[in-house]
């Protein structure tokens, strides 16, 4: 029985302000709560975005009135309804990894961690509602959908018709259908700015080490794995940094990130003419040898228009023989994906599974192997049968437990950062704007997948890249912008994402079906 939601709540669209506003105006936590779970309740059978609920919402959600009442001081986001990613362990709860192999409701194994992953302790610790997990592809593996997750298959809610990015498939969905006001998502490899772009969204993909991603399935987790929030607008999205973004003694790569968070917070700082006079490089084959599609390429003339509009100076295709676009090493697939990066898998796993707890059911690398025989992830036939073909990866298969070679990334690395250092102070660049996709967004059921302009670029560098809605190109697709900048450079990223969006006011709220 759906329960009956008070006039002032009006979960579509709504934003953290929207939020405090209603609270501001004697509405409940858990009245917003159960908003958006009976929003859940319609439309996720279609759109299948969350795929696990968080039992004790409501609990939750009651506590935060109760304290709200007792006029305690409560965090930032008290009361907001958020969803985190499936592989993000939340203690109690599966991390299926989108694989029926890992789901016991599937008839597979569950992966019940013992205690949250430090980005959900700290949602929780800013009094956010987690409503649930959400919907992924096998192990990550794809940036374009989720269609082969043991949960079904989940849809773009901007545009069933087409994918919904990847591989935060459902996080992405899940804002975008207002099943959530915030969102957590992961990249590897696109998996922040794919997801976000294809729906509509803002979706910051940090600097390695700014958040900590120890207790998140990993892809890449020792070298290009991050965490960070999807949301509707940049308002949202930098809130959401300034509760995740901070050193972590559970992952000590966040020490890297130790004084290069603004004083103010991200959200503090968001100026609505940042554009006004930066400069900014163009997309162009001195980044990377692949070209926009016409249509891609007039929705960037378009957007370019736009961003000149607002005072930006921009730069035609800055890294011309710089040597970058030189660097890669992509598969022979469609979308020039780069796996450097991923050769530790074996090693990072293994550690993963260690930090469960006691009573997992899986706690090793060779255990898992071996509980995944049937359907072995890096065969001939495996989801992750292209990385297993790295040599270095190789070897860490035959050995998990021995630290794994990283040299060919470790290069990759340091030429991308060297190379980008030099253009950006050469052409006293403040940034980079390019089309996130080189290509049309491809239709839901195709064998297209999503053709991207900086991944894998950002990912192996560990730069920062803020995507932002940017209309909709003519054959109304999804059209988004990415800003990329130096490491350390979100609070920049955001304002200029945030100049854009309050000029332009591009992303139109999608009409759901049951």
């Amino acid at each position: 029985m759906t329960t009956a939601i008070p006039s002032a709540i009006d979960p579509i669209e709504m934003t953290v302000a929207d939020v405090q506003a209603a609270f501001a105006r004697g509405a409940t936590a858990e009245a917003l709560t159960r908003a958006f779970l009976d929003r859940i309740a319609r439309y996720n059978p279609r759109y299948v975005a969350v795929i696990t609920m968080n039992p004790n919402a409501l609990r939750e959600a009651h506590e935060i009135d109760r304290r709200r009442a007792a006029g305690e001081v409560l965090g930032p986001l008290a009361g907001v309804p958020v969803v985190v990613k499936d592989t993000m362990d939340m203690a109690g709860l599966p991390s299926t990894g989108g694989w029926r192999m890992l789901s016991a409701r599937a008839g597979g194994v569950d992966l019940i961690p013992a205690t949250d992953s430090p980005v959900v302790a700290r949602m929780r610790s800013a009094g956010a509602v987690i409503l649930g997990k959400t919907n992924v592809p096998v192990l990550s593996a794809s940036g374009s959908h989720a269609d082969d997750s043991w949960a079904g298959a989940t849809l773009n809610a901007a545009d069933p018709g087409r994918k919904p990015g990847g591989s935060s498939a459902g996080t992405a969905t899940a804002v975008a259908a207002s099943m959530a006001v915030l969102g957590l998502a992961e990249e590897t490899g696109g998996s922040i700015q794919n997801p976000a772009a294809a729906q509509e969204l803002v979706g910051v993909k940090p600097s390695f080490g700014l958040v900590p991603n120890a207790g998140v399935m990993p892809l890449a987790g020792s070298t290009r794995d991050v965490v960070g929030p999807i949301a509707r607008c940049v308002r949202d999205a930098a809130l959401t940094l300034d509760v995740l973004a901070g050193f972590s003694p559970e992952d000590p790569k966040t020490v890297a990130g130790i004084g290069h968070r603004p004083r103010a917070g991200y959200a503090a700082g968001l100026d609505a003419a940042a554009l006004r006079g930066r400069r900014l490089g163009l997309y162009g084959p001195g980044w990377r040898r692949q070209p926009l599609s016409p249509e891609m390429a007039a929705a960037y003339r378009r957007a370019i228009g736009e961003l000149a509009a607002r005072g930006a100076v921009l730069v035609e295709d800055p890294f011309a023989g710089s040597g970058f676009a030189d660097i890669a090493r992509p598969l022979p697939t469609a979308d020039g994906y780069d796996p450097r990066g991923s050769e530790g898998l074996p090693y990072d796993l293994d550690r993963y599974l260690k930090q469960l707890g006691p009573d997992a059911a899986i706690r090793s690398f060779d255990a898992f192997r071996a509980a995944v025989a049937a359907e072995d992830p890096f065969g001939p036939d495996g989801v992750l049968s292209d990385i297993a073909d790295l040599p270095a990866l190789r070897a860490s298969l035959a050995d998990p437990l021995a630290p794994p070679d990283l040299s060919e990334f470790l290069a990759a690395k340091e030429a991308y950062l060297a190379i980008f250092a030099e253009v950006m102070t050469r052409e006293r660049l403040d940034g980079l704007v390019f089309p996130q996709m080189r290509a049309e967004l491809p239709l839901a059921g195709s064998a297209g997948v999503i053709e991207t302009t900086a991944v894998s670029e950002i990912n192996i560098a560990g730069l920062p890249g803020v995507t932002v809605p940017a209309g909709r190109t003519a054959s109304d697709a999804p059209f988004g912008l990415i800003f990329i900048g130096t490491m350390w450079s979100e609070a920049a990223l955001l304002s200029f994402a945030f100049d854009h969006e309050s000029a332009t006011r591009h992303r139109r709220p999608p009409t759901l079906g049951a």
